[in-house]
């Protein structure tokens, strides 16, 4: 387990010292209702096991998003995984309409985040979502805050509340 005191927590209404992009999530945060601070690790969080690891949590809490293009009108497509799981772009197809990879600055472009940080509110140009349905079987998730050292906890249905997205099954399911 992480030692607390190597997180920062900007829960007493200080928000001055976030990065900008992590203080413009703490807010909009706050004026969607959300109470829980927003955490600033020591390290990086740019890959779930990393932010797994700083939190003191498992990779599966890690609600990991993952941005896609979508071809035919180059629409953002996101996807908030569970850390461990694979995305099935198949699945995630099947759902929403031909989809490609994102790269740097097309997620930068639409979502106002580097990548590492992409949160799953507040984007500069709302994207198509789908959340894994893995992640309801878990109690407690870790979302990125805006920057690649910045997440937030929440419950799964908060992160539905939040988004306004369907719950889908998106998993990449290796054959038995």
């Amino acid at each position: 387990m992480t030692d607390s005191t190597s997180l920062t927590s900007h829960e007493s209404g200080n928000l001055g010292d976030l990065p900008d992009s992590a203080r413009r999530v703490a807010l909009l945060l706050r004026e969607q209702g959300h109470a829980k601070p927003v955490v600033m690790l020591p390290e990086t969080g740019k890959t779930s096991a990393e932010a797994a690891a700083g939190l003191g949590c498992s990779v599966a809490q890690i609600a990991k998003s993952i941005l896609f293009r979508r071809r035919d009108d180059d629409a953002p497509v996101l996807v908030i995984a569970s850390g461990v799981n694979r995305v099935d772009e198949k699945k995630v197809a099947a759902r929403v309409g031909a989809i490609g990879r994102a790269d740097a600055k097309f997620v930068r472009e639409k979502t106002g985040y580097a990548i590492g940080g992409v949160c799953p509110i507040g984007h500069a140009t709302p994207p198509v979502t789908l959340i894994d349905a893995d992640l309801l079987a878990l109690d407690s998730l870790w979302a990125a805050a805006g920057h690649p050292h910045a997440v937030f906890n929440l419950s799964p249905q908060e992160l539905v509340a939040l988004t306004g997205a369907p719950v889908a099954d998106v998993a990449l399911r290796e054959p038995a």
